[in-house]
């Protein structure tokens, strides 16, 4: 489970490093392959390759490609993904058409988010916590009923 927040730098050639701290919870069996695609957010989802094919590609297996809504979502979501495996020095290369959705420049700001990694602008992401017309204690109080 990826947790917790960094805060880093996109090189010149479009490469983040994915911190070691979040690397530790990669699966071997991922093979240091990830995918990479558009966030339901301006944000950039990374899931291991493992995790991808559990998470993200079994259930769109599973959705009605005559539904036009479903098929919408599929190509969305996949028309932006690619698949990199980490270099020598654990970047990740990320595609332009990403880092221009992300409205990414230089500074990211990288979030553990259980099952994925998500990269953000820095102010996009401050952004996107303040406009919440809830505080974190109400949501807690809703989504953590048991």
């Amino acid at each position: 489970m990826f947790i917790g927040n960094f805060k880093y730098s996109i090189d010149s050639k479009g490469r983040i490093s994915i911190p070691a701290k979040l690397r530790k919870y990669v699966n071997p069996e991922s093979n240091d392959s990830f995918v990479l695609t558009r966030g339901t957010e301006k944000n950039i989802d990374i899931y291991p390759m493992d995790l991808w094919k559990v998470v993200v590609a079994d259930k769109l297996a599973k959705l009605n490609t005559f539904d036009p809504k479903e098929s919408r979502f599929v190509r969305m979501l996949l028309q932006e993904a690619s698949e990199d495996k980490l270099d020598s020095q654990s970047r990740l290369m990320v595609p332009k058409s990403l880092i221009e959705y992300a409205s990414i420049e230089k500074d990211v700001f990288i979030l553990g988010a259980m099952n994925k990694i998500e990269v953000w602008n820095p102010e996009v992401y401050d952004d996107y916590i303040k406009a919440s017309p809830y505080s974190y204690e109400d949501i807690a109080k809703e989504v953590m009923k048991l």
